[in-house]
């Protein structure tokens, strides 16, 4: 009795989330990077008062975050171009698990500065990755949104972290152990979302000479970059001072030592940040970038005000105008370079730009918290304070210049003159 063979079936790929799930899916996973970012906010302050750390230790610990998301960068930054964007986002999922679960049973200060340091690699593998695949995943009416969509994602993370903890904190026994268990939960949840993502990008030879440290600024790009610069460091040392310097801020200046006031005063600006992400997205580039920065100056002041005045609505009022600025300015700076980039060049570039932004977001923090045993909390803070308006005043001004530059309208062609002057008489 003969055997019948039947042609062998193609292999079918393997299922995958469509790009109107990927896309939302993403942002939501990469949200959860800084709402993990945000959480030790209100836990760190918490935990100098029971470990009985310095206020330079409290800020090592917060900073070493940035650092290990720029070395991260850095090394790491284009990876994505070349091995595809959803390893390595897995890459950085697996690393942030980890950071969790070290979070979840440290019991000194060095086990958290060591899972800080761990979270930051990880938020820095996933950023390069996660904002190219959150533009390529984007359906082709929702491109302009994605970008804004990403940087949304890092405000409300942050903010909604801080305030969530600093609830946890106050309302219940070991809000240590329940958010970094739930958040261990979500990245599991994040490397099984992921795992079934389409890969959007091509694989290109070179993966192993991409670790090399450098920046990546195509020549399109440049002067826009370094135009942004002042922005950048202004519009991110906005956030930092509240994430890790305001918890001090309140429980030495203010006499405040609540969880809940801690984590709200962290969140105001963050969230403001994503709300405003999305306003300003209806308006043009350039125009989002001047409206940002000078919020940002506005903010800062009001927060000066208030320390001054020892009046903490006056604070919050800057948090949130601030948190206005940062959204409009930080997303105005990426609708405006986007454009020029090509997709082989994604991963590297937003690399660059945040690599820019965290080395305003971590530095003057330590040097803040070196300073203020030295100095004294409300000198040092009001030093910071200045620093950041003069970099905002140095931005409105090349702001308003390139604006008025791009309005002004263009010479005549040689060729119309020429035609005109050949007219017979």
């Amino acid at each position: 009795m003969s055997r019948t063979f039947s042609p062998s079936r193609p292999t079918r790929p393997p299922r995958t989330f469509p790009a109107k799930t990927a896309f939302p899916g993403l942002a939501l996973v990469f949200a959860a990077f800084f709402f993990a970012a945000g959480a030790p906010t209100p836990l760190l302050s918490l935990r100098q008062q029971e470990w009985g750390f310095s206020a330079g230790t409290l800020s090592l610990a917060f900073a070493i975050y940035a650092i290990g998301l720029l070395a991260a960068l850095l090394v790491g930054g284009s990876l994505s171009d070349h091995l595809g964007r959803r390893p390595v986002m897995l890459i950085a999922l697996y690393t942030e698990l980890i950071a969790m679960i070290a979070f979840m049973v440290a019991s000194t200060i060095t086990w958290v500065i060591i899972a800080r340091a761990l979270q930051g690699i990880a938020t820095g593998i996933a950023t390069g990755a996660f904002n190219a695949a959150i533009a390529e995943q984007a359906p082709s009416h929702l491109k302009k949104l994605a970008g804004g969509l990403a940087g949304a994602s890092v405000a409300g993370g942050l903010g909604i972290g801080a305030l969530v903890t600093g609830a946890a904190v106050q309302f219940t026994a070991d809000a240590n152990l329940l958010i970094f268990a739930i958040l261990t939960g979500v990245m599991i949840l994040g490397i099984v979302f992921v795992s079934f993502t389409s890969e959007t990008a091509v694989k290109r030879p070179g993966a192993v000479r991409s670790l090399t440290p450098r920046l990546s600024i195509p020549g399109k790009i440049r002067r826009e970059f370094a135009a942004g610069l002042p922005l950048h460091i202004a519009g991110w040392m906005f956030p930092a001072f509240f994430l890790g310097l305001s918890p001090v801020l309140l429980r030495l200046h203010f006499a405040l030592d609540g969880g809940l006031v801690a984590g709200f005063t962290a969140f105001l600006g963050p969230f403001s940040a994503a709300v405003a992400t999305f306003a300003f997205g209806r308006h043009p580039a350039r125009h989002s970038s001047l409206a940002g920065v000078s919020f940002i100056l506005l903010g800062i002041l009001a927060v000066l005000f208030g320390i001054n005045a020892t009046w903490l609505p006056a604070v919050w009022i800057g948090a949130v105008l601030g948190g206005i600025g940062f959204g409009g300015s930080f997303g105005g700076q990426i609708r405006l370079i986007a454009p020029h980039i090509q997709p082989h060049q994604r991963a590297g570039v937003f690399a660059s730009i945040y690599a820019a932004a965290y080395l305003a977001f971590s530095l003057p923090v330590i040097i803040a918290g070196q300073l203020a045993p030295v100095w004294g909390l409300v000198p040092t803070l009001l030093a910071y304070g200045v620093t950041l308006s003069a970099f905002a005043a140095v931005g409105i001004v090349i702001q308003a210049v390139l604006l008025k530059s791009e309005s002004t309208p263009k010479p005549a062609l040689a060729r119309s003159t020429v035609t005109a002057n050949s007219r017979p008489d």
